[in-house]
């Protein structure tokens, strides 16, 4: 029997692989995140560690795990930018994650927000919530169209693809870009190129340090003044104040974002900017598929434990 330690709360059945196994759960009673130092205290006591995207697993935490029983870290996430996996193979420790299983879910979310930001879907609401709508008129929430929309996909995994699987079932028409030629119709070679031709622009590429800031100033003054961008990746990906900028100037139709440079902390112009829907972060939130997210991470750490190579462990 191994002693693992789960970060944070899960959804119900979440961890029903640890449990069949015979392993030792450890939870706190008071759903709070671990802080660098409470997690490098207990990581050496540990055989395994199923943590969230929020948890900073660095070199830290991992250095210590390695120097006592830590085995194996389970990511309940399919980006791993919160561990150290350079780290974690250096001292023998592997990360799993948990791909596959909430594409669906999260390029449904990505799609809502298409809709709403291209629509001013929120405008429209905050309107009528705040008892400003006076009934209908020709000319008021003027948003543009989705069907028929070039939609340009920055990135074209398994995400990606679902979205662009979504955009048919609208008459869209469908271009990807990427680092190397995946060979698929619809394959645009440069960002820029991407960019210019697009009315809506969707984000699916994992943060790393090529992708850091990829949406910026230039790039967004690329875009068309009747764009539309969402990401639904990392935050960091688009550089913020740069977004907040082009909606303010008009130089940008408008935008969806579920996530933030810095979350849980939100750049507070963000909420003052036009035409800029917010989510906090909900892309994978339906009970399903967290659920499933949580016994695949769960699984891999059983896998590790019981000497098998997992499918979801992470490469350097």
């Amino acid at each position: 029997m191994a002693r693992i330690l789960v970060t944070r709360h899960l959804t119900e059945g979440g961890l029903d692989p640890l449990v069949a196994a015979g392993h030792d759960v450890t939870q706190r009673e008071v759903d709070v995140p671990w802080t660098e130092e409470e997690l490098v205290a207990a990581a050496p006591e540990f055989d395994g560690i199923v943590c969230l995207l929020t948890d900073h697993i660095d070199a830290s935490v991992l250095r210590a795990g390695a120097a006592g029983k830590l085995k194996v870290i389970g990511n309940a996430a399919v980006g791993y930018d919160n561990v150290d996996v350079a780290t974690a193979a250096s001292v023998g420790i592997v990360v799993c994650n948990t791909p596959g299983v909430l594409d669906h879910t999260t390029a449904d979310l990505a799609f809502l927000l298409i809709l709403a930001a291209t629509r001013l879907a929120s405008d429209a609401e905050r309107d009528l919530r705040g008892a400003r709508w006076e009934g209908w008129g020709f000319n008021d929430h003027l948003g543009r169209d989705v069907h028929g929309a070039l939609l340009g996909l920055v990135g074209y995994g398994r995400i990606g693809r679902e979205v662009a699987r979504r955009a048919e079932g609208f008459g869209m028409e469908v271009l990807h870009h990427t680092r190397n030629n995946t060979g698929f119709p619809g394959y645009v070679g440069t960002l820029d190129e991407l960019l210019a031709s697009a009315d809506i622009v969707s984000l699916h590429v994992p943060l790393t340090e090529d992708t850091h800031h990829l949406i910026a100033r230039r790039e967004l003054a690329l875009m068309k003044p009747t764009a539309v961008l969402v990401n639904t990746a990392r935050g960091p990906v688009v550089d913020e104040q740069a977004l907040v900028d082009a909606l303010e100037a008009g130089t940008l139709f408008g935008a969806g974002l579920d996530v933030y440079d810095g979350e849980p902390a939100v750049n507070p112009l963000l909420f003052s900017a036009p035409h800029l829907v917010m989510l906090p972060h909900i892309g994978s939130a339906t009970t399903a598929t967290r659920t499933h997210m949580a016994r695949l991470a769960a699984q891999g750490v059983c896998d590790v434990l019981a000497g098998r190579t997992p499918p979801n462990a992470v490469g350097v």
